[in-house]
Formats: structure tokens, C-alpha cells, sequence
């Protein structure tokens, strides 16, 4: 594990706000730009991204050389989703679809090895170098990878409470889109009753001192975030990105 970018990183949200985006694409150019560009994370999709592990892991390496950390969304919260992210060396796993506490238990138990979880032990995989790395020195970084939860409809925030008592968790990540269809307002990310069920989830967390994130798409939304003490900002999708910056570029070149 780059333990370096890793601890940077948590220095740097204790401080105040990190910025990064999702990202679908397949080419590790993409991401390696984005981290000479400044952001601070990545968060590599392969709940709706098509990109396969094998593929992904490039992206990681690409990320690392950038210096900006590298989480991995996963398919879900199961066994094999969690482990085989954290196995090809993500130094975060964003988990999605948590409702309730159990939920929260299971993901950390498969994110994380003994005596903090039950995670799959396989020493010859990316994140231990390969088994270059001595193993006691492996299972011990591996437990410092961050565990970002995302609670995205009103299953959850009706079980707010007991997810937020669960052990392990790093960073809770309020998902707009799921959450605005679970109000019946699907894609509204900005309708009023969507910003006050993700203020109610900031409020709570901040009272009990946990890090909250979420997703954000135009610098409106980043800075009412970001005044709300949300400190993990997802700023869009790599795709949205590049077709926005290709549109600026067609319509300011036709006029």
C-alpha cells in the first residue's frame, strides 16, 4: 500500500475539504491527468462504470504516480466486491446501497482482516506486493484503508443512528441521486427535500464527529457543500467533465 498518499490524505481532509471525481473511464492517461491537475482523490466506479478489476488496477497505478488516492465504488457490499478492490490496491473502498446497521457491520467485516474483520486473506495478490511484502506489515496497512459508507435513501436515514453507532466507519457518503428517487423526486438532486434529508445526515454526523461526503456537479453546489462543513467533495464524472469542457470548446468555437 502507498501508505504516503494515503496518510497525505487523511491530513488534508482533517484540515478541510478534498475534491475528487468519479471516474468510468478505462485509460489510466485520464486519471493520472486528473491528479496533476490537483484533485485529491478518485473514486474509480465499478458500481456503473464498465471497467473490469483487471483493467482497474492500471487505473490505481495511475493514480499513485499522480500522488491523488485512489478508492474504488464498489458492485456492492459483499465478500468479493470489497476484497478483490482492496486486493488490486485501492486505499479506499466507497460502498454503496448501506440501509441499516447490519449493512454497515458486514461491509467493514469484509473490508477489513483480523481482529477488525474477516476480510479474505490471500498475501499474492497487488496490495501486498505481490508477497514481497512481509505479511504481518501486509495485514496491518491493510486495516488503515479508509471505509466510506453511502447512504443513499430512507431506509437509511430512518436508521441513521445505528449505522452512524457502527465501529470502523472512515467517511459517510450521502448519494443525491438515489437519495432524490427514494423522495420521489428522482434526479432533482437540488429539490428542497432533498437538500434537507443530506443536511439532517451532515447535521448528525457532525455532532458525532464523522466525516461526511458527498457528490456534487456545478460549483454552486460545491461551495454550498463545502459551507456546510462537507469535506469529501465528489465533483462529477470524468465523462460529464470531458463532454462539458468538448461542448465549451464546439460552441465557443462556432460563434
Amino acid at each position: 500500500m502507498k501508505l504516503d498518499i494515503l496518510e497525505n490524505f487523511r491530513k488534508k481532509i482533517a484540515e478541510g475539504p478534498v475534491f475528487g471525481p468519479f471516474c468510468k473511464t478505462g485509460d489510466p492517461a485520464f486519471i493520472e491527468a486528473a491528479g496533476y491537475a490537483g484533485f485529491d482523490f478518485c473514486i474509480l466506479d465499478t458500481e456503473h462504470g464498465p471497467v473490469s478489476f483487471e483493467s482497474m488496477q492500471n487505473n490505481i497505478r495511475a493514480a499513485e504516480v499522480a500522488g491523488m488516492l485512489p478508492v474504488i465504488r464498489t458492485q456492492d457490499f459483499s465478500e468479493y466486491a470489497i476484497g478483490h478492490a482492496l486486493d488490486i490496491g485501492a486505499l479506499g473502498v466507497e460502498i454503496p446501497q448501506i440501509t441499516c446497521a447490519e449493512d454497515a457491520i458486514e461491509a467493514i467485516s469484509h473490508a477489513k482482516f483480523y481482529p477488525e474483520g474477516e476480510r479474505g486473506v490471500c498475501r499474492f495478490v497487488r496490495a501486498a506486493n505481490y508477497s514481497a511484502m512481509e505479511r504481518s506489515e501486509y495485514f496491518k496497512n491493510a486495516n488503515k484503508a479508509l471505509v466510506i459508507l453511502q447512504l443513499e435513501g430512507q431506509k437509511a436515514i430512518d436508521n441513521l443512528d445505528a449505522i452512524l453507532a457502527v465501529e470502523g466507519i472512515d467517511i459517510i457518503f450521502i448519494g443525491p441521486y438515489d437519495l432524490s428517487q427514494s423522495l420521489g423526486v428522482p434526479g432533482q438532486t437540488t429539490h428542497p427535500s432533498v437538500i434537507a434529508k443530506m443536511k439532517e445526515i451532515a447535521s448528525r454526523c457532525a455532532e458525532l464527529g464523522i466525516t461526511v461526503g458527498t457528490s456534487v456537479d456545478t460549483p454552486e453546489n460545491c461551495a454550498m457543500w463545502r459551507d456546510a462543513g462537507v469535506k469529501y467533495l465528489s465533483y462529477s464524472v470524468d465523462v460529464g467533465i470531458f463532454y462539458e469542457a468538448c461542448k465549451n470548446i464546439v460552441d465557443t468555437s462556432k460563434k
